[in-house]
């Protein structure tokens, strides 16, 4: 871990390389007034909107919506089997009957899926605009980098993990919040290094509101991933009969009230999970690479946070040029996977950082328990 020090607050930085934008972007982060103790920025760091993807930033009574981003609650869960081996055939009926009840891509359900969350929704425009559509996101994957993904464990047991948010929801509140942010900073002549930061005071009529759609998106990012798990283990038990013996549902876009160092903070974990000690966690990397399930370690000064994942090495349109896609099929060879096309190297291995150097660099943070193998994935 380094430190650089230049800044209104020090940047805490775990990535044992972070591109020159990404670092600006911590800069920024840093020199916000209400900024709390320091940034720290995971290992899988890299570019995004406002705020890099792997950061944290922890805040006193301001919340930024981009520094939750715009799939609030993506996120990881992950089921161990009681199944000590799969076949191929098995894994390509498993499949098969994945794909014929989740829906990937822009795909929706035909028919309204039952939660008890559609009930308590908040009296909040944006949310009550997008319940009906919502009734037939809810167990869908999405697309981009979300995935589902059967994997062998070094326990010994076979392992379904899933990847995907709030689906249509997190972008309407995050989108919604942020042009409120942003006017409200106007009208208050705030100079921002960078307008995307735009904040709205925590205990404002129109922060709170923010809040508490972002949770409730949370609550449907969870329930969206476990109707998903339920689907998959379904598949699972009909083609050989195993069934789940343990599961972990994380998030790793969100903000949340906590405390640190005495203080009341509201945390911010953009592309970062929680790692408070003895927390199960999923650090998922790249489509033919190894997954972990992990433990936290209660790092104080990551504000007891990890990375999310292996994190980008180039953007989309960049890894469409660049990659070759016999290379990048060779990478998985021995795995049932989707990546037939150019136009689907945007999300290949080569797109990104190497897993396992991600993990060494981040061994006070998280400690593995257990490696996962891919053998079977269903691509958003």
């Amino acid at each position: 871990m380094q430190t650089i020090t230049s800044e209104r607050i020090p940047i805490k930085i775990w990535a044992a390389d972070i591109d020159a934008a990404a670092l600006q972007q911590a800069r920024n982060l840093a020199n916000l007034p209400f900024a709390f103790r320091w940034i720290a920025v995971m290992p899988d760091a890299h570019t995004g909107y406002g705020m890099p993807i792997g950061g944290v930033l922890a805040t006193e009574d301001m919340v930024i919506p981009n520094a939750v981003g715009v799939d609030i609650g993506c996120g990881m869960a992950a089921v161990r089997t009681n199944l000590r081996n799969v076949h191929t055939e098995e894994l390509q009926d498993i499949l098969a009957i994945i794909r014929a009840e989740v829906p990937v891509g822009f795909k929706h359900h035909h028919d309204p899926q039952t939660w008890g969350g559609f009930d308590r929704a908040p009296d909040i425009s944006i949310i009550q605009d997008e319940l009906n559509s919502a009734r037939h996101q809810l167990g869908t994957l999405g697309g981009g980098n979300h995935f589902i993904e059967i994997q062998r464990g070094d326990d010994g047991f076979v392992w379904l993990m899933i990847h995907s948010g709030s689906r249509n929801f997190g972008l309407k509140v995050a989108s919604e919040y942020h042009r409120l942010a942003k006017a409200s900073c106007a009208r208050g002549k705030i100079n921002l290094s960078d307008p995307v930061l735009s904040y709205l005071t925590a205990d404002s009529p129109q922060g709170r509101e923010y809040l508490t759609a972002m949770n409730y998106c949370l609550d449907f990012a969870r329930s969206n991933r476990a109707l998903m798990v339920e689907r998959g283990m379904q598949a699972i038990t009909a083609v050989t009969g195993g069934v789940g013996t343990f599961e972990v549902n994380i998030h790793h876009n969100y903000a949340a009230v906590e405390s640190h160092f005495g203080r009341e903070v509201l945390v911010h974990r953009k592309g970062a999970t929680s790692a408070r000690k003895g927390q199960a966690g999923i650090i998922p990397g790249s489509m033919g690479a190894h997954s972990y399930i992990t433990e936290g370690l209660g790092n104080d000064e990551s504000f007891q946070s990890s990375s999310h994942g292996a994190g980008r090495r180039m953007g989309r349109n960049e890894a469409t040029r660049r990659l070759d896609l016999r290379q990048e099929q060779q990478k998985m060879k021995g795995i049932i996977h989707g990546l037939r096309t150019k136009r689907e190297l945007n999300e290949a291995p080569g797109a990104y950082k190497d897993i396992d150097d991600v993990m060494a660099q981040q061994q006070d943070l998280v400690k593995i328990i257990t490696q996962l193998s891919p053998l079977a994935v269903i691509k958003g």
